[in-house]
């Protein structure tokens, strides 16, 4: 068996290369088309790292991150797009990043904090979509601050609303329509953690995991990362460092 089929057999075995979409980031997709098809960032580097392997893809939509990743153990998908957290890595092989996503925070206008490391401070209540990679960042990272984690069905922006919380995470362009609906209120300088958005495979697909790396770094390097990023007119998502 060639190099070649063996990575099509590890990776494409129901013919096709499945490719999970965490369809809640709308960085990554900017939407669907009229059946139903997802488009976008995501969805282009799914087609494209298909397309290298020679076979079909099949898009596998998912409302969160967590679930994307629940579907590792669950042979729901081949690949997917996802941000790179330890958590998730117990059970899924990680690329380097193919591109980065700020993560800071939205605080009411009379807020004292100035930067997003001013936010880590006793008495502080932090609004969190829980399962969110920049919210597994927090869990490892917040020492001093209470987080109060938001079902990934529910709009964290609710809560920090109605129960004057002093901060909400979030990515920024997020936070920024947010900002829209919070007179007052603004987004602090500087980030808190820059996600990293990979492409995964669940652990049994082990032998692939090199081809993958080197699939996702050619990409990047031969600019066709930045021309879906372009191409789709998507502000706050920076191609990751080769």
């Amino acid at each position: 068996m060639t190099e070649h089929l063996k990575i099509q057999t590890t990776l494409a075995s129901k013919g096709a290369l499945r490719v999970g979409l965490n369809m809640a980031n709308k960085l990554l997709i900017s939407g669907t088309q009229e059946n139903g098809t997802p488009f976008g960032v995501s969805p282009d580097v799914g087609k494209a790292i298909a397309d290298r392997l020679g076979m079909p893809v099949i898009y596998v939509p998912y409302p969160s991150p967590g679930a994307v990743a629940d579907g590792a153990e669950k042979d729901e998908w081949d690949i997917a797009n996802i941000g790179a957290e330890p958590e998730r890595a117990e059970t899924i092989l990680f690329t380097k990043a193919y591109c980065e996503i700020e993560a800071t925070y939205l605080v009411p206008g009379g807020s004292p904090f100035q930067t997003a490391a001013d936010v880590d401070s006793t008495g502080t209540r932090i609004a969190v979509k829980d399962r969110s990679a920049y919210g597994l960042w927090l869990k490892r990272n917040i020492k001093n601050a209470e987080l109060v984690l938001i079902d990934p069905s529910e709009d964290p922006f609710l809560t920090f609303e109605s129960e004057g919380l002093d901060a909400l995470s979030g990515l920024r362009t997020g936070l920024q329509n947010d900002l829209k609906r919070f007179p007052g209120g603004r987004l602090l300088d500087g980030s808190f953690t820059t996600v990293q958005q990979a492409v995964g495979t669940p652990k049994k697909n082990a032998v692939a995991a090199n081809w993958l790396e080197q699939t996702v770094l050619d990409l990047k390097q031969s600019g066709e990362i930045q021309s879906f990023i372009d191409n789709h007119k998507v502000v706050g998502l920076s191609l990751a460092p080769l």
